[in-house]
């Protein structure tokens, strides 16, 4: 796990303009951050029609785990909002969602 993805608003999505970069960098927080492993990290970007809201919408599903503490949380968000940030020069909202392995059902 974690699932991290950019909802960009079609108006804005050539703002990233370092996607490989960029997509490292998320990465990397997950890795060091979040302690997740490699190859469990998932990055997924859609570009969305926004109806109101901020331009970018940035989406985490992960599981909880003893070290994910609120903390741990509070500094993988605000690392991910300075990442948004200097990519992008925009502001996103961010969310976090986890779930216990017992609520988590996965294939491949």
């Amino acid at each position: 796990m974690p699932n991290l993805t950019f909802y960009i608003s079609a108006d804005h999505s050539d703002r990233f303009t370092d996607q490989p970069y960029f997509t490292y960098r998320c990465r990397k927080l997950c890795n060091e951050i979040l302690g997740a492993e490699p190859e469990k990290v998932h990055i997924i970007y859609v570009d969305v029609r926004t109806g109101c809201g901020h331009p970018v919408y940035a989406e985490l599903f992960y599981r909880l785990t003893k070290w994910r503490t609120p903390e741990v949380m509070e500094k993988f968000m605000c690392e991910l909002d300075l990442a948004i940030q200097q990519n992008t020069g925009l502001l996103a909202r961010i969310r976090c969602f986890g779930s216990t392995e017992t609520q988590i059902f996965a294939r491949h």
